[in-house]
Protein backbone atom coordinates (compact mmCIF):
# COMPACT_ATOMS: atom_id res chain seq x y z
CA UNK A 1 0.00 0.00 0.00
CA UNK A 2 1.57 3.31 -0.88
CA UNK A 3 1.70 5.57 1.46
CA UNK A 4 -0.35 8.75 1.41
CA UNK A 5 -1.89 11.64 4.06
CA UNK A 6 -5.22 10.19 3.43
CA UNK A 7 -6.95 7.39 2.66
CA UNK A 8 -10.02 5.72 1.05
CA UNK A 9 -11.36 3.23 3.85
CA UNK A 10 -14.01 0.59 3.71
CA UNK A 11 -16.22 -0.99 6.05
CA UNK A 12 -17.50 -4.32 5.36
CA UNK A 13 -20.38 -5.27 7.60
CA UNK A 14 -21.03 -1.48 8.51
CA UNK A 15 -24.70 -1.79 10.00
CA UNK A 16 -23.10 -4.84 12.81
CA UNK A 17 -22.53 -4.05 16.00
CA UNK A 18 -18.31 -4.28 15.52
CA UNK A 19 -18.77 -2.49 11.91
CA UNK A 20 -21.07 0.22 13.60
CA UNK A 21 -18.00 0.30 16.50
CA UNK A 22 -15.17 0.47 13.85
CA UNK A 23 -16.81 3.57 12.32
CA UNK A 24 -16.94 5.20 15.32
CA UNK A 25 -13.36 4.28 16.53
CA UNK A 26 -12.20 5.88 13.25
CA UNK A 27 -13.83 9.10 13.93
CA UNK A 28 -12.67 8.89 17.61
CA UNK A 29 -9.04 8.78 16.41
CA UNK A 30 -9.21 11.10 13.73
CA UNK A 31 -8.19 8.68 10.83
CA UNK A 32 -6.66 10.29 8.25
CA UNK A 33 -9.64 9.47 6.12
CA UNK A 34 -10.24 10.72 2.43
CA UNK A 35 -13.53 8.68 1.80
CA UNK A 36 -15.40 6.41 3.88
CA UNK A 37 -17.02 3.78 1.51
CA UNK A 38 -19.44 1.74 4.09
CA UNK A 39 -20.40 -1.53 2.46
CA UNK A 40 -23.10 -4.26 3.53
CA UNK A 41 -25.77 -6.41 2.23
CA UNK A 42 -28.54 -5.78 -0.20
CA UNK A 43 -31.09 -5.12 2.07
CA UNK A 44 -29.05 -2.18 3.73
CA UNK A 45 -28.04 -0.31 0.75
CA UNK A 46 -29.27 3.13 0.96
CA UNK A 47 -28.91 3.28 4.35
CA UNK A 48 -27.00 5.37 6.03
CA UNK A 49 -24.26 5.75 9.05
CA UNK A 50 -23.26 8.43 11.11
CA UNK A 51 -20.06 9.88 10.58
CA UNK A 52 -18.23 13.34 11.15
CA UNK A 53 -22.25 14.98 11.84
CA UNK A 54 -22.94 14.18 8.66
CA UNK A 55 -24.63 10.81 7.16
CA UNK A 56 -22.60 8.29 4.94
CA UNK A 57 -24.76 6.03 2.20
CA UNK A 58 -24.10 2.19 2.27
CA UNK A 59 -23.07 0.60 -0.68
CA UNK A 60 -23.55 -3.29 -1.38
CA UNK A 61 -20.67 -5.15 -0.47
CA UNK A 62 -19.58 -6.13 -3.94
CA UNK A 63 -16.06 -6.76 -5.54
CA UNK A 64 -16.59 -3.53 -7.74
CA UNK A 65 -17.16 -1.61 -4.73
CA UNK A 66 -13.21 -2.07 -3.40
CA UNK A 67 -12.06 0.49 -6.38
CA UNK A 68 -9.80 3.09 -5.35
CA UNK A 69 -10.03 1.43 -1.68
CA UNK A 70 -6.31 2.02 0.42
CA UNK A 71 -7.83 -0.18 3.67
CA UNK A 72 -10.72 -2.50 4.26
CA UNK A 73 -12.27 -3.40 7.09
CA UNK A 74 -13.92 -6.49 7.18
CA UNK A 75 -16.47 -8.03 10.21
CA UNK A 76 -19.32 -9.46 8.52
CA UNK A 77 -18.88 -13.24 8.87
CA UNK A 78 -16.03 -15.64 7.53
CA UNK A 79 -18.18 -16.43 4.67
CA UNK A 80 -18.24 -12.80 3.41
CA UNK A 81 -14.73 -12.79 4.04
CA UNK A 82 -13.94 -15.37 1.81
CA UNK A 83 -15.85 -14.41 -1.01
CA UNK A 84 -14.54 -10.92 -0.92
CA UNK A 85 -11.05 -10.32 0.90
CA UNK A 86 -9.36 -11.34 -2.17
CA UNK A 87 -11.29 -9.26 -4.20
CA UNK A 88 -10.46 -6.20 -2.25
CA UNK A 89 -6.78 -6.93 -2.29
CA UNK A 90 -6.79 -7.47 -6.14
CA UNK A 91 -8.20 -3.94 -6.48
CA UNK A 92 -5.24 -2.35 -4.24
CA UNK A 93 -6.51 -2.57 -1.04
CA UNK A 94 -5.31 -4.15 2.17
CA UNK A 95 -7.78 -5.84 4.36
CA UNK A 96 -8.36 -6.07 8.03
CA UNK A 97 -10.45 -9.19 8.36
CA UNK A 98 -12.10 -9.32 12.02
CA UNK A 99 -13.50 -12.76 11.05
CA UNK A 100 -11.49 -16.63 11.50
CA UNK A 101 -11.65 -16.80 7.82
CA UNK A 102 -7.40 -16.69 7.67
CA UNK A 103 -6.42 -15.85 11.24
CA UNK A 104 -4.43 -19.47 10.87
CA UNK A 105 -3.11 -19.26 7.39
CA UNK A 106 0.71 -19.57 7.33
CA UNK A 107 1.05 -16.09 4.70
CA UNK A 108 -1.46 -14.22 7.29
CA UNK A 109 -0.57 -11.74 9.85
CA UNK A 110 -2.35 -12.57 12.86
CA UNK A 111 -2.09 -9.31 15.25
CA UNK A 112 -2.11 -7.43 18.44
CA UNK A 113 -0.32 -4.35 17.84
CA UNK A 114 0.39 -4.53 21.32
CA UNK A 115 2.08 -8.43 20.97
CA UNK A 116 3.72 -8.62 17.44
CA UNK A 117 3.34 -5.31 15.68
CA UNK A 118 6.24 -6.18 13.29
CA UNK A 119 4.30 -8.83 11.92
CA UNK A 120 2.26 -6.60 10.00
CA UNK A 121 5.04 -6.15 7.85
CA UNK A 122 4.83 -9.39 6.25
CA UNK A 123 1.18 -9.11 4.78
CA UNK A 124 0.74 -9.92 1.60
CA UNK A 125 -2.90 -8.34 1.44
CA UNK A 126 -4.73 -9.40 4.39
CA UNK A 127 -4.07 -8.39 8.15
CA UNK A 128 -6.06 -10.81 10.85
CA UNK A 129 -7.20 -9.54 14.16
CA UNK A 130 -7.62 -12.23 16.19
CA UNK A 131 -10.69 -14.41 18.63
CA UNK A 132 -11.64 -11.28 21.26
CA UNK A 133 -10.77 -13.48 24.35
CA UNK A 134 -7.43 -14.17 22.23
CA UNK A 135 -6.69 -10.50 21.92
CA UNK A 136 -6.94 -9.49 26.12
CA UNK A 137 -5.25 -12.42 27.04
CA UNK A 138 -2.62 -12.24 25.34
CA UNK A 139 -2.29 -8.61 25.73
CA UNK A 140 -1.76 -8.48 29.31
CA UNK A 141 0.47 -11.75 29.08
CA UNK A 142 3.18 -10.25 26.89
CA UNK A 143 4.96 -8.43 29.20
CA UNK A 144 5.17 -11.33 32.10
CA UNK A 145 6.52 -13.40 28.55
CA UNK A 146 8.92 -11.01 27.77
CA UNK A 147 10.34 -10.59 31.53
CA UNK A 148 9.92 -13.73 32.51
CA UNK A 149 8.84 -16.04 30.27
CA UNK A 150 6.27 -18.37 29.53
CA UNK A 151 5.24 -22.01 29.09
CA UNK A 152 2.24 -23.03 30.47
CA UNK A 153 -2.10 -21.11 30.38
CA UNK A 154 -4.91 -22.50 31.25
CA UNK A 155 -7.51 -20.11 30.81
CA UNK A 156 -11.46 -19.99 31.42
CA UNK A 157 -13.50 -17.37 30.38
CA UNK A 158 -16.75 -15.81 31.21
CA UNK A 159 -17.91 -13.99 28.08
CA UNK A 160 -21.07 -11.77 27.53
CA UNK A 161 -23.49 -12.21 25.12
CA UNK A 162 -22.24 -9.60 22.55
CA UNK A 163 -19.79 -12.32 21.20
CA UNK A 164 -22.67 -14.02 19.17
CA UNK A 165 -23.69 -10.11 17.62
CA UNK A 166 -26.67 -8.36 18.49
CA UNK A 167 -29.31 -11.16 18.14
CA UNK A 168 -28.24 -12.77 20.91
CA UNK A 169 -28.59 -9.18 22.93
CA UNK A 170 -31.90 -9.20 22.47
CA UNK A 171 -32.34 -12.51 22.73
CA UNK A 172 -30.86 -12.37 26.46
CA UNK A 173 -33.17 -8.85 26.71
CA UNK A 174 -36.31 -11.46 25.70
CA UNK A 175 -35.42 -14.33 27.90
CA UNK A 176 -34.87 -12.61 31.13
CA UNK A 177 -38.08 -10.28 31.05
CA UNK A 178 -40.09 -13.51 30.36
CA UNK A 179 -38.34 -15.13 33.70
CA UNK A 180 -39.16 -12.28 35.85
CA UNK A 181 -42.88 -11.87 34.63
CA UNK A 182 -42.98 -16.02 34.95
CA UNK A 183 -43.71 -17.27 31.42
CA UNK A 184 -42.37 -20.17 29.86
CA UNK A 185 -38.98 -19.14 28.38
CA UNK A 186 -38.43 -20.10 24.43
CA UNK A 187 -34.84 -20.64 23.25
CA UNK A 188 -35.32 -20.23 20.12
CA UNK A 189 -37.04 -17.10 19.64
CA UNK A 190 -33.47 -15.13 18.49
CA UNK A 191 -31.42 -18.48 17.87
CA UNK A 192 -27.75 -17.54 17.58
CA UNK A 193 -25.69 -19.42 15.18
CA UNK A 194 -23.26 -21.80 16.67
CA UNK A 195 -24.88 -21.45 20.09
CA UNK A 196 -26.69 -23.42 22.59
CA UNK A 197 -30.28 -24.23 21.15
CA UNK A 198 -31.86 -26.28 24.01
CA UNK A 199 -31.00 -23.90 27.01
CA UNK A 200 -31.97 -20.28 27.62
CA UNK A 201 -28.98 -17.67 28.31
CA UNK A 202 -30.82 -16.35 31.00
CA UNK A 203 -29.75 -16.99 34.83
CA UNK A 204 -28.06 -18.99 33.11
CA UNK A 205 -24.13 -20.80 32.30
CA UNK A 206 -23.30 -22.38 29.03
CA UNK A 207 -20.10 -24.25 28.79
CA UNK A 208 -20.24 -23.87 25.02
CA UNK A 209 -19.24 -20.95 22.85
CA UNK A 210 -19.24 -22.06 18.98
CA UNK A 211 -19.39 -25.98 17.92
CA UNK A 212 -17.49 -28.80 19.98
CA UNK A 213 -14.13 -30.20 17.94
CA UNK A 214 -13.21 -33.56 17.76
CA UNK A 215 -10.82 -33.68 20.50
CA UNK A 216 -13.89 -32.61 22.68
CA UNK A 217 -13.05 -28.84 22.74
CA UNK A 218 -14.93 -26.11 21.15
CA UNK A 219 -14.38 -23.90 18.08
CA UNK A 220 -13.87 -21.40 20.56
CA UNK A 221 -11.44 -23.04 22.51
CA UNK A 222 -9.29 -23.99 20.10
CA UNK A 223 -9.13 -20.48 18.37
CA UNK A 224 -7.73 -19.39 21.72
CA UNK A 225 -5.09 -22.10 21.56
CA UNK A 226 -3.97 -21.96 18.46
CA UNK A 227 -4.00 -18.03 18.11
CA UNK A 228 -2.09 -17.30 21.28
CA UNK A 229 0.51 -19.62 20.10
CA UNK A 230 1.14 -17.76 16.39
CA UNK A 231 0.83 -14.37 17.99
CA UNK A 232 2.93 -14.87 20.86
CA UNK A 233 5.35 -17.02 18.14
CA UNK A 234 5.64 -19.90 20.89
CA UNK A 235 4.64 -23.06 18.93
CA UNK A 236 5.46 -25.20 21.94
CA UNK A 237 3.60 -22.86 24.47
CA UNK A 238 1.09 -25.39 26.61
CA UNK A 239 -2.69 -23.62 26.47
CA UNK A 240 -5.48 -24.77 27.54
CA UNK A 241 -8.84 -23.18 27.38
CA UNK A 242 -12.78 -23.13 28.66
CA UNK A 243 -15.02 -21.03 27.38
CA UNK A 244 -18.56 -20.11 28.98
CA UNK A 245 -21.11 -17.91 28.05
CA UNK A 246 -22.75 -15.90 30.45
CA UNK A 247 -25.83 -13.26 31.18
CA UNK A 248 -24.38 -9.63 30.80
CA UNK A 249 -24.35 -7.45 27.57
CA UNK A 250 -20.52 -6.73 26.80
CA UNK A 251 -17.46 -7.58 27.64
CA UNK A 252 -15.13 -10.73 28.12
CA UNK A 253 -13.71 -11.92 31.85
CA UNK A 254 -10.83 -14.31 32.07
CA UNK A 255 -9.72 -16.14 34.68
CA UNK A 256 -5.68 -17.24 33.67
CA UNK A 257 -3.16 -19.59 35.38
CA UNK A 258 0.44 -19.29 33.75
CA UNK A 259 3.42 -20.50 34.70
CA UNK A 260 6.81 -18.82 33.68
CA UNK A 261 10.29 -19.76 33.98
CA UNK A 262 11.42 -18.21 36.90
CA UNK A 263 10.47 -19.59 40.26
CA UNK A 264 11.60 -16.51 42.64
CA UNK A 265 9.42 -14.11 40.92
CA UNK A 266 7.00 -12.22 43.39
CA UNK A 267 3.48 -10.75 42.95
CA UNK A 268 4.59 -7.23 43.19
CA UNK A 269 7.59 -7.79 40.17
CA UNK A 270 4.41 -9.37 37.96
CA UNK A 271 2.27 -6.51 38.74
CA UNK A 272 5.14 -3.88 37.74
CA UNK A 273 5.45 -6.06 34.86
CA UNK A 274 1.62 -5.66 33.61
CA UNK A 275 1.67 -1.85 35.12
CA UNK A 276 3.88 -0.98 32.52
CA UNK A 277 3.08 -2.91 29.38
CA UNK A 278 0.88 -0.54 26.76
CA UNK A 279 -3.16 -0.84 26.44
CA UNK A 280 -3.31 -2.67 29.95
CA UNK A 281 -4.34 -1.07 33.18
CA UNK A 282 -3.91 -3.22 36.80
CA UNK A 283 -6.69 -2.72 39.09
CA UNK A 284 -5.22 -4.85 41.88
CA UNK A 285 -6.24 -3.03 45.12
CA UNK A 286 -8.19 -5.89 47.28
CA UNK A 287 -7.77 -3.93 50.58
CA UNK A 288 -10.65 -2.20 48.85
CA UNK A 289 -12.09 -4.16 46.30
CA UNK A 290 -10.13 -3.21 43.52
CA UNK A 291 -10.34 -5.36 40.60
CA UNK A 292 -12.18 -4.90 37.15
CA UNK A 293 -15.61 -6.41 36.37
CA UNK A 294 -17.62 -6.49 32.93
CA UNK A 295 -19.53 -3.61 33.89
CA UNK A 296 -16.59 -1.43 34.71
CA UNK A 297 -14.25 -2.45 31.37
CA UNK A 298 -17.58 -1.35 29.56
CA UNK A 299 -17.14 1.28 27.02
CA UNK A 300 -13.30 1.67 27.57
CA UNK A 301 -10.39 0.42 25.01
CA UNK A 302 -8.03 -0.86 27.49
CA UNK A 303 -7.62 -4.58 29.03
CA UNK A 304 -7.85 -4.38 32.91
CA UNK A 305 -6.02 -7.14 35.05
CA UNK A 306 -6.23 -7.74 38.68
CA UNK A 307 -6.57 -10.12 41.54
CA UNK A 308 -2.72 -11.02 40.44
CA UNK A 309 -1.69 -14.17 42.81
CA UNK A 310 0.66 -16.97 43.44
CA UNK A 311 -0.80 -20.20 43.18
CA UNK A 312 -0.56 -22.15 46.17
CA UNK A 313 1.29 -24.87 45.47
CA UNK A 314 3.17 -24.22 42.20
CA UNK A 315 6.07 -21.80 42.55
CA UNK A 316 6.03 -20.45 39.24
CA UNK A 317 2.43 -20.72 39.04
CA UNK A 318 0.58 -17.33 38.78
CA UNK A 319 -3.49 -16.53 38.58
CA UNK A 320 -4.87 -13.40 37.28
CA UNK A 321 -8.26 -11.96 36.29
CA UNK A 322 -8.00 -10.44 32.64
CA UNK A 323 -11.27 -8.27 31.59
CA UNK A 324 -12.24 -6.23 28.38
CA UNK A 325 -14.50 -4.64 25.51
CA UNK A 326 -15.06 -7.50 23.08
CA UNK A 327 -16.81 -5.32 20.70
CA UNK A 328 -13.78 -2.46 21.52
CA UNK A 329 -10.34 -4.10 21.97
CA UNK A 330 -11.92 -7.19 21.22
CA UNK A 331 -13.15 -6.31 17.67
CA UNK A 332 -13.26 -2.85 16.78
CA UNK A 333 -10.63 -1.09 18.30
CA UNK A 334 -8.11 -3.50 17.66
CA UNK A 335 -8.86 -3.32 14.30
CA UNK A 336 -8.27 0.06 13.73
CA UNK A 337 -5.20 -0.18 15.84
CA UNK A 338 -4.08 -2.67 13.11
CA UNK A 339 -4.76 0.07 10.76
CA UNK A 340 -3.13 2.58 12.09
CA UNK A 341 0.07 0.75 12.88
CA UNK A 342 0.23 -0.49 9.16
CA UNK A 343 -0.22 2.98 8.19
CA UNK A 344 2.52 4.29 10.57
CA UNK A 345 4.91 0.95 9.40
CA UNK A 346 4.09 2.12 5.30
CA UNK A 347 5.25 5.40 6.07
CA UNK A 348 8.59 4.55 7.70
CA UNK A 349 9.49 2.43 4.58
Amino acid sequence: MEAKSRYNVAVVGATGAVGEKIIEMLEQVEFPIDELRPLASKRSVGKTVEYKSGEVTIQEAAPEAFEGIDIALFSAGGSVSKQLAQEAVDRGAVVIDNTSAFRMHEDVPLVVPEVNKEDIKDHKGIIANPNCSTIQMVAALEPVREKYGLNRIIVSTYQSVSGSGNDAIEELKHQTRAMLDGETVHTEIMPVKSEPKHFPIAFNALPQIDTFEDNHYTFEEMKMVNETKKIMSLPDLNVAATCVRLPFFYSHAESIYVEIDDESISVPQLQGAIKDAPGVVLEDDIVNQGYPTPLSAEGKLDIFVGRVRKDLDVPNGFHLWVVADNVLKGAAWNSVQIAQALIEINSEA
